[in-house]
């Protein structure tokens, strides 16, 4: 083992922990650090939380850093593990009321070991450096100390949370996320930890064809995760919407169990009512795309708005809706003649959303009144 150490300043922003700035050469950042992809161990227990590389982003990167008078202010974000030791500066002037001056000593194993760090923003970046002709580049580091994936995962939602990351892999990461998050994200934390019980419960219609940023692309999986988090959430935080009741929004919590019944009994009589639509890819299946997830979600809210999922046959209820509205319904081929519309020409918009859940609920009511 060896010990790289650089001058750090120590900045005290927290009680919870310091936040380190220092500087590695392009080659050590993946001596220091390693990249925590995303993705499902055996169990199923989510892995990492770093989405896949981006090829032409890092070649960009790599074709700047390989030109003349590069500058690269924008530093990496690196969780270090508990290992990292920094040795304050002695004499004076090494504090001036906001940072400490010192020594960072970053213990670095055998090829093969773990490495002290990981790298929390910033990996595109860091991939491109290890590639440029530039090796003893200077990289600006910050660095915290987080052990557990979870304050990384925080961490990385919250320093992403302007940029336009993949929407799959946000509401993948966010049910492992223990820590109050802002606003924006913690409205979509309860869909999230929802949309994978679903795509995990033996007894959810849903088991194995959600697509999360974890799935293997050789899979059974054909729904996008984001079409259902965003269903679930329009049902979850509207008052119209047949989950709010089982959510008190001043406290944050949720009642699960009647939510369970209302989507395991709704969306079991949608896969029994068109097994031939259920579980095919959407190029094939609008009822496995986006448009029809979010329509059939709306109709989820009509149906199952009065019912009491302790006193009644959740499945049986929305049984007798499948009934109605299945006549009308033209998932893989056909027209909709209510819509002038091809069956493949519905697409994931929110006109076409309106649209179809417009004619669903339309359809549903006519029929005979519940």
């Amino acid at each position: 083992m060896r010990v790289l150490t650089r001058r750090a300043l120590c900045i005290e922003q927290t009680k919870t922990g310091p936040l380190y700035l220092f500087t590695l050469r392009a080659d050590e950042v993946f001596d220091v650090a390693e990249i925590a992809r995303v993705n499902r161990s055996r169990t199923d227990e989510l892995i990492g939380y770093q989405r896949s590389e981006v090829r032409n982003h890092v070649d960009d990167i790599l074709e700047y850093l390989n030109g003349d008078d590069v500058l690269f202010p924008n530093s990496l974000i690196l969780a270090l593990n508990g290992t990292v030791r920094f040795r304050r500066s002695r004499g004076p002037g090494n504090d001036d009321g906001l940072a400490k001056a010192g020594v960072l000593e970053i213990p670095i194993g055998e090829s093969g070991a773990d490495k002290p760090a990981w790298i929390v923003d910033g990996q595109q970046r860091a991939l491109a450096l290890a590639r440029s002709g530039r090796r003893d580049f200077p990289v600006p580091v910050s660095a915290f100390v987080a052990e557990m994936v979870s304050q990384q995962r925080d961490q990385f939602l919250r320093v992403n949370n302007t940029k336009p990351l993949p929407r799959g892999l946000v509401t993948e990461l966010l049910p492992e996320v223990s820590v109050p998050l802002p606003r924006n994200l913690a409205s979509k934390q309860v869909p999230s930890e929802l949309c994978g019980l679903l795509n995990t419960a033996a007894d959810s219609p849903f088991r194995g064809l959600i697509r999360r940023a974890s799935t293997p692309r050789r899979s059974g999986a054909v729904i996008a995760d984001t079409s259902i988090v965003e269903m679930l959430r329009d049902s979850l935080n509207t008052p119209s919407g047949c989950l709010f009741p089982y959510r008190n929004l001043a406290t944050g919590e949720t009642d699960f169990e009647p939510i369970w019944l209302i989507l395991t009994g709704y969306w079991r009589a949608v896969s029994e009512a068109f097994p031939e639509a259920w579980g095919r890819p959407p190029e094939e299946s609008r009822l496995m795309h986006g448009v029809g997830i979010r329509a059939m979600g709306r109709l989820m809210d009509k149906v199952m708005g009065s019912l009491n999922p302790t006193g009644m046959d959740a499945l049986h209820h929305a049984q007798d809706a499948m009934e109605r509205v299945a006549p009308h319904c033209r998932w893989t081929a056909g027209e909709w003649e209510d819509l002038s519309l091809r069956w493949n020409d519905l697409e994931n918009t929110g006109k076409n959303q309106r649209l179809l859940a417009n004619l669903l609920i339309r359809v549903y009511f006519n029929s005979g009144q519940h």
